[in-house]
């Protein structure tokens, strides 16, 4: 199994504690926000390989970055790949960015797809366990309880199975209270679907578009977890995050 992590945006909306450090390395408690997800990853005895996606504003920050990486996490090879862009405007997009990570590496493996801004309190390898129980690509979602911040997600029903029925991002009228968070496993022979997606000229930006799409071709899960998963977008939910976890 491998891991690609998203971390190629420019994250506008923090600026400008942004402005020249990306995102996923801002500090929490001493250390940069992207080793919490990554102490979680190396816990998965499957993931062998991680692939750190970033812009080529980035890409030598996330470079010193994985020196020290490397040593943290001995057992987990870990390689920044730099996607070429250098502008909020050019960017490729998570779903282009995922198929750039698949391409350059030639990836034909299991793969988990994780943003690098979600900062997440329940085990990692919970999520991976309902992936080898059932073998079918499987979503994170919770119950968030009804409210307007439903509008900021995919939203998905469920049958008693946990497979996905219907699956809209960021819909105006949500069909539940389900939210999907941007933390994916996807099966060896769905990657060909990636590729057919952007082919056909669908969203490559926000990650839950593909699995909008692929619900409708193929069975997929989700596994609701217990705790908190927490997009990390403005100034104000990373200062939460570092006054509860600083």
């Amino acid at each position: 199994m491998k891991a690609i992590i998203l971390a190629a945006g420019y994250a506008v909306r923090l600026y400008p504690l942004t402005k020249d450090r990306p995102k996923a390395l801002l500090p929490i408690g001493g250390r940069a926000m992207l080793d919490f997800l990554m102490d979680e990853i190396a816990t998965v005895p499957e993931i062998d390989e991680a692939f750190v996606v970033a812009n080529s504003r980035f890409a030598g920050q996330f470079a010193d970055w994985a020196d020290g990486a490397r040593t943290r996490y001995p057992d987990l090879k870990i390689e920044v790949l730099d996607d070429g862009t250098d502008t909020n405007e050019n960017r490729l997009g998570a779903v282009g960015d995922v198929r750039f990570a698949l391409d350059r590496r030639n990836i034909d493996d299991d793969v988990l797809v994780a943003a690098s801004d979600n900062f997440f309190t329940f085990p990692l390898n919970d999520f991976v366990d309902e992936f080898r129980r059932h073998g079918r690509d499987t979503l994170l979602g919770s119950h968030l309880g009804w409210s307007d911040e439903l509008k900021r997600f995919g939203i998905a029903t469920l049958d008693e199975n946990g497979r996905v029925l219907t699956l809209t991002e960021k819909p105006e009228n949500p069909l539940s209270d389900i939210a999907i968070f941007a933390l994916y496993l996807y099966r060896r022979d769905t990657l060909p679907l990636i590729r057919q997606y952007l082919d056909e000229g669908n969203d490559p930006d926000a990650p839950g578009h593909f699995p909008e799409w692929l619900h409708r071709r193929r069975d997929v899960r989700a596994y609701l977890f217990r705790g908190e998963c927490i997009d990390i977008g403005t100034p104000a939910s990373y200062e939460e995050i570092r006054r509860r976890f600083g």
